[in-house]
C-alpha cells in the first residue's frame, strides 16, 4: 500500500521528533508533550496491524534493535 503524499510527508517531519524523544526519554518543554500518550497508542495499533501483515519483517525489526 503506497502512502499519501501528504501523509508521507507528515511521517518525515514526525521523524526527528520521535528521534528526539525516544533518545532522551523525555520533552524538553511541557507544551511538547501534548498528546504524546495518544500519539504512542496509534503507533502500537499501527505496529499491531503492520505485524499481522508483515511478521517476518517484524521480528527480523526486533532482531535489528536489540
Amino acid at each position: 500500500m503506497k502512502l499519501e503524499a501528504t501523509t508521507l510527508r507528515q511521517l518525515r517531519r514526525l521523524a526527528p521528533v520521535l528521534d528526539d524523544v525516544l533518545s532522551a526519554g523525555e520533552v524538553e518543554y511541557p507544551h511538547q508533550a501534548v498528546n504524546l500518550a495518544a500519539l504512542a497508542a496509534l503507533c502500537s495499533q499501527l505496529f499491531q496491524a503492520y505485524n499481522l501483515l508483515k511478521p517476518v519483517g517484524m521480528e527480523q525489526a526486533r532482531v535489528d534493535v536489540k
